[in-house]
């Protein structure tokens, strides 16, 4: 019986979560907007051998990035990118511009869109679930995107950690053999599958905004970083490979930085901040419940 009370009691944290009506910006409600819950995925606390981002100068020269193992906490995000049906739902409700969509399909992730209208949508996402949603950072997407940040992507034996060009011509040549043919529209959600996290569609052909800035770093004789200046009018984005756009860009090919073959679409799936008051509901019920769960029902 106790564990029937648990995922009633669950439901019904999650139904606080998405309100019958969006309540619009000025706080009227809105109606007719029905808002789906996304699925979301729990990625565990994990410490990962990562890469950061950014331009780095040594003695004045570029440098490879410094490689630091770094503990992430645990955090909830969701198993999809934002699609153009849900992102739509935010223009109808006149918080968020209309997407530069590559598509017409609804079920496809939102693309034509920078790194301000992700912003836009975080926040109008947050109001309309009483949830706190927003952005993942560059090295939470690398806890989901583990497959690509552990392996030859990013390093090589055969790579000169003094001349980094070396590493450059190899993703390039990288880039070249595996031949991608052109890919620019979007494809339904779930077409490329789930990862060994869940997360489905991650490095197909959709870029995907973090709330990492662009930062120049200076390393110093000894390896350590001696300056950092960050400048957030650029932000990272991660797909197939790392990218940095200015952060009104929404077509990846029209400028930015990357290794390898510019992005084809910029889009984006958010994270949510478990501080918000229906995750602490949802934290407190589970712990409040999970001793009874093993009694007969």
């Amino acid at each position: 019986m106790h564990l029937h009370l648990y995922e009633a009691a669950v439901g019904a944290v999650a139904a606080l979560a998405v309100p019958a009506a969006i309540i619009g910006m000025n706080g009227e409600a809105r109606k007719g907007i029905p808002l789906e819950v996304r699925p979301m995925i729990e990625i565990a606390e994990t410490v990962l051998d990562y890469p950061l981002p950014g331009e780095f100068l040594a003695g004045g020269t570029p440098a490879a990035a410094p490689v630091e193992k770094t503990a992430v906490p645990a955090f909830h995000v969701m198993q999809q990118q934002v699609s153009l049906a849900d992102y739509g739902l935010c223009v109808a409700d006149g918080a968020c511009d209309p997407a530069d969509a590559a598509s017409t399909h609804q079920d496809v992730p939102v693309t034509g869109v920078s790194f301000l209208d992700a912003e836009a949508y975080a926040r109008w996402y947050s109001k309309a679930t009483g949830q706190a949603w927003r952005l993942p950072s560059a090295i939470e997407a690398a806890t989901y995107a583990a497959e690509r940040f552990g392996g030859e992507s990013f390093s090589a034996a055969a790579d000169d950690a003094s001349n980094p060009s070396v590493r450059w011509l190899r993703r390039y040549r990288e880039e070249a053999a595996a031949k991608r043919p052109a890919d620019p529209e979007p494809k339904r959600r779930g077409h490329y599958g789930p990862n060994t996290r869940g997360i489905e569609d991650f490095g197909g052909n959709v870029w995907e905004w973090t709330s990492t800035c662009y930062a120049r770093t200076t390393i110093a004789a000894d390896g350590s970083l001696e300056s950092v200046t960050d400048n957030c009018g650029v932000h990272v984005l991660e797909g197939r490979h790392r990218a940095t756009m200015s952060n009104f860009v929404r077509d990846g090919k029209s400028g930015g930085c990357a290794v390898g073959t510019p992005p084809e679409n910029l889009g984006f799936r958010l994270v949510r901040d478990e501080d918000s008051m229906i995750a602490r509901a949802e934290k407190w019920l589970r712990a409040a419940f999970r001793p009874a769960t093993h009694d007969a029902a």
